[in-house]
């Protein structure tokens, strides 16, 4: 049986291991045709560009920090607002009726909230926002947030739920009203966990795919317009992996890249939360 368990953790750590070395030899590839420096650096990115194609990333993350950032906005006020709501105020009848209905939210097959946010949110926020083109960074920045709901809440309600009560009860005795404890005393008390599902969801955010390709456009641009179509990393690599580049062509493996960079962005992500849990897990 232990034999068993050790060959579980060691299949998990190869396909790990495969997939970095995968994206690692690829992108060196990659950076033997384009110079590291243009592509760190450069705001254009046009590969299908058969005269002069250019591989300035920025547009890309660029791209793709505008939905992360729109849907982080969505989604932790909305998400801890449910979640103080859940443990401090509602009765065991209303959990038991608002649970189910976050587990069907979070069970939803993104490529449905993708063609949701095409067809309902921006024709909705048109008419609220007249300029805002079909594809945009505004509509799948808010159904992405939608998306990462139910993770931000379930976490932070686990995360308040394991308060002493006797936390609560003591600053009860004391005259502090329920909301003053549950925002100064359960929320302060359960900030590890509450931090590290605010950066679960971003990492979450960062990675989305099938949302951003179906409403966000395919057009990567070096502006802060969340208007108007972008183009996010996720969204780049689905277009090249449907077939539009040749196998062996500097398209193609620019797609490496990209996904070398998205690991980047998510491995710093995963890093940060692991640190603010630790911190203020010993800090509280």
């Amino acid at each position: 049986m232990p034999l068993f368990f050790i060959m579980a953790a060691l299949i998990s750590v190869i396909t790990t291991l495969g997939i970095v070395f995968t994206l690692i030899f690829e992108t060196i590839e990659f950076f033997k045709r384009v110079s590291i420096v243009e592509y760190l650096s450069g705001t254009e990115w046009y590969p299908f560009s058969g005269s002069n194609p250019t591989f300035g990333v920025l547009p890309l993350v660029l791209g793709t920090l505008k939905v992360t950032i729109i849907a982080i906005a969505v989604a932790v006020p909305l998400g801890l607002a449910v979640a103080i709501y859940l443990t401090e105020y509602a009765t065991d009848r209303t959990r038991r009726i608002i649970k189910p209905i976050l587990e069907v939210l979070a069970g939803v097959p993104t490529i449905v909230y993708g063609f949701f946010a095409l067809t309902f949110v921006t024709p909705v926020l048109q008419t609220i926002i007249p300029s805002l083109k079909l594809f945009n960074a505004l509509s799948p920045g808010i159904v992405v947030g939608i998306m990462i709901l139910p993770s931000i809440i379930s976490l932070s309600e686990d995360a308040m739920s394991s308060v002493p009560n006797g936390i609560r009860e003591g600053a009860l005795a004391l005259g502090a009203t329920k909301l003053e404890v549950s925002l100064k005393v359960v929320l302060p008390a359960a900030l590890s966990g509450i931090m590290a599902s605010i950066v679960l969801g971003i990492s979450r955010a960062i990675g989305e795919t099938m949302i951003v390709s179906l409403a966000g456009g395919a057009t990567p641009t070096f502006d802060f317009n969340i208007t108007g179509s972008i183009q996010t990393m996720t969204a780049y690599i689905v277009q090249v992996s449907s077939g539009d580049a040749g196998f062996g062509t500097t398209i193609y493996y620019s797609m490496y890249a990209v996904g070398f960079t998205l690991f980047i962005f998510t491995l710093m992500m995963n890093l940060v939360a692991h640190y603010i849990s630790k911190r203020f897990r010993e800090e509280y």
